[in-house]
This record gives C-alpha cells, structure tokens and sequence, in this order.
C-alpha cells in the first residue's frame, strides 16, 4: 500500500512526542503520542503503521482509550516492562498494544488514521542521540517542540538521565517550552471533599513563580477529557497567588465522585506554552 497522504497534524490532534526504539535487553520498546489539540481524540480512531521500503505496510490497529487534550499516552507491547525501568507517574496512560518492530540503526514511526490517511511520521536515526552516550540502551529520543515539524531532525534528542532517560506519558525532559517548574504550582491536598463538613471541602492550588508577566488557564476535567470547570481564563498570573476549585461544575452543581485532572496552560509573552496537571480525587 502506497502512502496516501500526510494530512496536518492538527486537523487530528495527536503527534509523535518519544520513541524508545532500542530498549535495554529483553524490554519493551514504546511510542509516546501527544494530544497538542484543545479536545479529547478517541485512539481507537488510529492506527501505528509498519514502513516497509517507501510505502506503508501492517497497520496495528490502536485500542479503545481517551487521549485528553494536551495530554500524552505510551504505547507498549508491555506495560510492565516501561513501568520497570521508568519513572511512571500515570499508568493509565500507559496503553498495551501490538507495535511494529523499530530497527536500532534507523526506521520510522508512522500515526494514520484507519483508511491510511498519514497523520505524522518520525524518521528516527542513531545519530539523534547525544554524541556523549556510550550506551544508546535504555535511552528514549524526546520530541523538544511540538511548535516545530515531527520531522526536524534538530528537534529530538536523547532523555535526559536525570530523568531516568525516558518521560512515558509527561512533558519531555529535554522539551523547550518549559516557563515553570511544576513545583511553582502546590495543591493543599489530593483529595476534594465538597461535602460541608468542614474538612478538605475546597482544594487549594498556591503558585509562586518568578516571570510576573505569564497568562494562564486553568481547568478541571473529568476522566473522559470534558471539561467541567474553568477556574481561570488567560488571566494575567503575577508572581504568587492561591485559587480554590470547591468540588463544582461550572453550573454551580457538585461533581460526582471520580477522578479529575487540574489542568494549568501557561503562555509568555513569545507565545511558548507550557500545560502542567495534576490529577485529584473528588469524594462524597
């Protein structure tokens, strides 16, 4: 099957974000994707296809699983194995399903939708990594822009170590839009309780951050990626405030009880954006 075409990766949300291509003996390789849009994608619309010469081979259909907006999954063989020699900070993004085979001296990532519609394409090469690394094992490539093309060559290299040298499922260690740490922003508790007993009714979200002149949103999302409460809209940050989420949609109504993802978009002044989340559980 010839290619059929490379649409823009934008008219459907997910992009190549890392690769880990050759991993340590007897691991399993994975392919992180990134959703850059402002809506969930169903994955199951999508396929990872096999290059075979100049044209696509086997496509491995992808799974049923909701893909949050400016939010990343990994793709494995083996679940078990990334979460063995990674940081993992969220399993659930952490999906299991078939994967061509990627070849140590070089190959290609291909993202398409069902009917072979390119969506994006990595042409991945050793010669990426940093040329300090004795030992490409165990070493992911990161995507450090998503503001410029999957194909620019200068735009991946290698996990850094003090991340363990792999990201599976967050931000790239080696990503160039990072304005903050996400220890500038601190959250008074995991957990939200709005049941009025006085106790974890309201969670605080206290940032402190050095660059005053920083616009953010901030938004609540349930776990199928709908937003349910906006907290805070391009508004002008400063260098240190608190804002309160107390449980409650935008309607004024109390949310069920589940898990919900705090979502923080930063823009500066150039328009580089960095998103943070952090996950918290609602109880009743």
């Amino acid at each position: 099957m010839m290619l059929c075409c490379l649409a823009a990766t934008g008219q459907y949300g997910l992009t190549i974000s890392e690769l880990l291509y050759q991993p340590l003996s007897g691991e399993a390789e994975y392919v992180e994707l990134y959703n850059r849009g402002d809506a969930a994608v169903e994955l199951s619309g999508f396929h990872i296809v096999r290059w075979v010469g100049d044209s696509l081979g086997k496509h491995y259909a992808l799974p049923t699983h909701t893909v949050g907006p400016h939010d990343y999954v990994v793709l494995t063989k083996d679940a078990a194995s990334v979460a063995a020699n990674y940081n993992v900070r969220y399993m659930a993004k952490v999906v299991e399903c078939q994967l061509p085979t990627y070849p140590n001296d070089g190959g290609s990532v291909i993202l398409s939708t069902a009917d072979s519609v390119v969506v994006d394409r990595f042409d991945y090469h050793p010669t990426m990594h940093s040329r300090l690394l004795r030992d490409k094992a165990g070493v992911s490539l990161e995507r450090r822009s998503f503001e410029r093309a999957t194909n620019d060559s200068g735009n991946w290299f290698s996990a850094s170590s003090t991340s363990g040298y792999g990201t599976p499922g967050y931000e790239n260690s080696q990503s160039m839009e990072a304005l903050v740490e996400e220890r500038a922003f601190a959250f008074s508790s995991d957990v939200v309780s709005p049941d009025g007993d006085g106790y974890q009714d309201e969670l605080e979200v206290t940032y402190e951050v050095e660059d005053g002149s920083l616009m953010a949103k901030i938004e609540i999302y349930d776990a199928r990626g709908v937003r349910v409460r906006l907290l805070l809209n391009n508004a002008l940050l400063g260098t240190h405030g608190t804002l309160v989420w107390d449980g409650h949609a935008d309607n004024g109504a109390v949310l069920p009880r589940g898990q919900y993802i705090v979502q923080t978009t930063l823009y500066d002044t150039t328009g580089t954006r960095q998103v943070l989340r952090k996950v918290v559980a609602l109880m009743l």
